[in-house]
């Protein structure tokens, strides 16, 4: 960051009518002070963003591979949000939900301010039904605590912590507040395509059922142990998607559904 005289000398200070601030303006009290911090250098994910679907007050997107959600961090440029503000010209364009970076699939955007808390708290409310896939190994009869036989699968229970400024989750004991129901729906030698119906939505819940199953999600970068992968490699995409999503429309009551078209790049 530079030093606040040289961003002073710049110009980089104002008001917010735009007025400059220099180094002989006046104290005003109860005034607002705008400036915008440096950003990172970013390499550019090398990857478009589909559209699924848009109308008056959403747009839906298939979200690349390791491509952020929104402006955050070192990935600002580099975000669905910015991305799609420019490209768009829809400047309060905002996502109603988040996906990790390094997950790819369908993420609902509203176009406007004023449709962001609606569409919000319909995933605040657990109204959205929500299946992602994912390449992982093959599991074979895994007989853990947590784990439950369904009709085609297994439900996936435990309790889930995430710690501020710690990358990885973890599961601790205690009453569960994370549920996942899995089905693996194709094999190809050793690895499995799986279906995963979370029923909560804890931080890393899928990737850490998985790894309960005995089966982590083909390159997780944090599970079982954090890899130090740098920021700008592109070559082992998370083999983590999410594929579909269901709601009934908060505004108007339709019935919504939307898939994503991506490939994991691990199961062709």
């Amino acid at each position: 960051m530079q030093r606040v005289d040289e961003m002073l000398d710049e110009g980089r200070f104002v008001d917010e009518a735009g007025r400059v601030f220099r180094r002989d303006s006046p104290f005003t009290p109860q005034t607002f002070v705008f400036f915008h911090r440096d950003l990172p250098t970013e390499t550019p994910v090398p990857a478009g963003i589909g559209i699924l679907y848009s109308d008056e007050r959403i747009l839906v997107v298939d979200k690349p591979h390791f491509l952020s959600s929104i402006p955050r961090g070192r990935h600002v440029l580099e975000s669905v949000v910015v991305r799609l503000r420019t490209q768009l010209g829809l400047p309060e364009l905002t996502v109603a939900h988040r996906l990790d970076r390094v997950t790819a699939g369908v993420l609902l955007l509203t176009r406007e301010r004023k449709w962001r808390r609606p569409y919000q708290e319909m995933f605040e409310r657990r109204e959205v039904v929500k299946k992602y896939r994912l390449v992982a190994p093959v599991v074979h009869d895994p007989a853990r605590e947590g784990i439950g036989a369904t009709k085609n699968g297994w439900q996936v229970r435990s309790r889930i912590i995430k710690e501020r400024g710690i990358l990885q989750a973890r599961e601790v004991p205690g009453v569960p507040n994370a549920v996942t129901d899995i089905v693996l729906i194709g094999k190809c030698g050793g690895l499995g395509l799986y279906e995963a119906s979370p029923r909560t939505g804890r931080t890393h819940q899928i990737r850490l059922h998985m790894q309960r199953l005995g089966a982590p999600i083909v390159n997780d970068p944090f599970y079982p142990t954090v890899l130090d992968t740098p920021v700008d490699d592109f070559t082992h995409p998370l083999q983590l998607q999410a594929w579909r999503m269901g709601f009934t429309d908060p505004v108007s009551g339709e019935p919504r559904a939307f898939t994503s078209r991506l490939r994991l790049a691990a199961w062709q």
